[in-house]
């Protein structure tokens, strides 16, 4: 399975550890195709480096942090009157919520050297 959601970025600290982070946000329809591309990652963490996972600084091989939340927009209609110099709005209707997911996984070297291998990062 190629990635299509999750688009990782990656920095390094001065102990040589590594963090792949990735944001993604799609509508309902398409969030179990998010989470299946998530648990493909984590899966693949977690046979790879089994029983490894814990805090990085507790001796960790590698650890993960996974955050989400749903987002609704209402769309403004904006009008700016000249003569007193002001805005006006005109909220319309809620749209249907978005589902914003964050995953970042840090690690080893090691482990990032496996992750890159892995996933083309």
């Amino acid at each position: 399975m190629t990635l299509q959601y999750l688009d990782f970025d990656y920095c390094e600290d001065e102990h040589g550890y590594g963090t792949f982070e990735a944001m993604a946000s799609v509508p309902a329809a398409r969030l179990t195709v998010l989470q299946a591309e998530i648990a493909l990652v984590l899966d693949w963490a977690h046979a790879t480096f089994p029983h490894q996972r814990a805090p990085l600084e507790e001796g960790g091989e590698w650890d993960y942090l996974l955050q989400g939340q749903q987002e609704w927009t209402v769309p403004e209609t904006l009008a700016y009157d000249e003569l007193t110099r002001r805005f006006s709005s005109q909220p319309g209707s809620a749209g249907p919520p978005r589902h914003t997911v964050t995953l970042a996984l840090s690690g080893s070297a090691q482990f990032c050297q496996a992750f890159r291998q892995r996933f083309g990062v």
